[in-house]
């Protein structure tokens, strides 16, 4: 596909001088509550998201550099666009999301519990950075119920490692279709000397969400501490600047090996989440949420020219009550520039 993208923009691209020159990336990000280590199957129990992350752009929707597809895109959803600066990129994701009770041999509606849910999405993400700023818009659209795939995906899953199926997929949210508009500006502390041998950096994010998928307002920070750390805005997968690949200037790419220590934490004042909720327009399941929750991570990413991993660990808060234990989660990114 990349090569492809590539060669059908190859004669019209001329790519300015101040901007890097590296081609598309592509990141994989995979959730699991059996990453976390502390024996739960259970809430958030499973994520993916495979995301495309365009070159630096001179313009989102014009840019020769992108494939057609890609602008055409970025030219229905221009009012996303965030105000230009001299670095800037865009982000097209397909993902899935799944939420189970903690009693997964039990067939009936478990009320006390909070629902199952499934989400499947696709979504368009875009990066503007002026300096140690970046502003980050991404438009989430897809569907929560059975049409989301989400208890196909488990039972197969489990039937392939030899684990037990969830039995309650009967009782799982309806079909309906969502959308959620993220919007998050991180501010970002990083010593020049930071991406050349031992350094540390440090960011602060805030902003917030609208849709019937989830609205909330959040804030929230990040502290880094490594050898030659990247000139991004950090390595916490479940946000939004912190899945993809954020815009570089020209030259800063790290080129050797890379690695770091980093440790995150993100608030949440919670007005709707359907996954607790429950249908909008229809009648279902649903629980009593929380109205703050808050994330804490800690994990390892390691770099090397074109390529970044990074094991990450969560503890969220309790979401709903009546929930038993906090939530506990692992996560796990691949990404690679092309």
């Amino acid at each position: 596909m990349f090569m492809l993208a590539g060669t059908a923009v190859a004669q019209d691209c001329v790519r300015d001088s101040s901007v890097e020159q590296a081609g598309f990336g592509v990141t994989l990000r995979i959730d699991n509550d059996m990453f976390g280590w502390d024996d739960q199957d259970q809430n958030y129990t499973n994520g993916l998201l495979l995301s495309v992350v365009s070159p630096n752009l001179t313009d989102f929707s014009n840019d020769p550099c992108q494939p057609a597809w890609m602008r055409k895109t970025s030219h229905f959803l221009r009012w996303l666009h965030p105000e230009a600066t001299d670095l800037q990129n865009v982000v097209f994701s397909l993902g899935q999301g799944m939420f189970t009770p903690e009693d997964r041999y039990r067939s009936d509606l478990i009320e006390d519990d909070r629902p199952y849910a499934g989400v499947l999405f696709v979504s368009a993400g875009y990066n503007a950075r002026a300096d140690d700023l970046l502003r980050t818009t991404v438009l989430r659209l897809g569907v929560v119920g059975p049409a989301a795939l989400a208890g196909k995906t488990q039972s197969e899953w489990h039937r392939i490692i030899g684990a037990d199926r969830f039995k309650g997929w009967d009782n799982q949210l309806h079909n309906e279709p969502v959308f959620q508009l993220i919007h998050e500006r991180t501010r970002r502390w990083q010593p020049a000397e930071a991406r050349r041998g031992w350094g540390w950096d440090a960011s602060t994010h805030w902003g917030g969400s609208l849709g019937n998928l989830a609205t909330y307002a959040n804030v929230g920070g990040e502290i880094r501490f490594g050898w030659r750390l990247p000139d991004d805005f950090g390595s916490s997968p479940l946000r939004p600047s912190g899945e993809n690949m954020a815009p570089q200037p020209r030259g800063e790419r790290n080129r050797g090996w890379g690695g770091h220590l980093f440790a995150t934490v993100d608030g949440r004042w919670m007005v709707h989440d359907i996954t607790l909720d429950g249908n909008t327009f229809r009648n279902s399941h649903s629980v009593h949420k929380r109205p703050f929750v808050a994330d804490f991570g800690y994990g390892l990413a390691v770099t090397y020219g074109p390529w970044k991993v990074a094991f990450a660990r969560y503890h969220r808060t309790r979401e709903f009550d009546g929930q038993g234990d906090r939530p506990v989660f692992g996560s796990m990114t691949i990404s690679r520039v092309f």
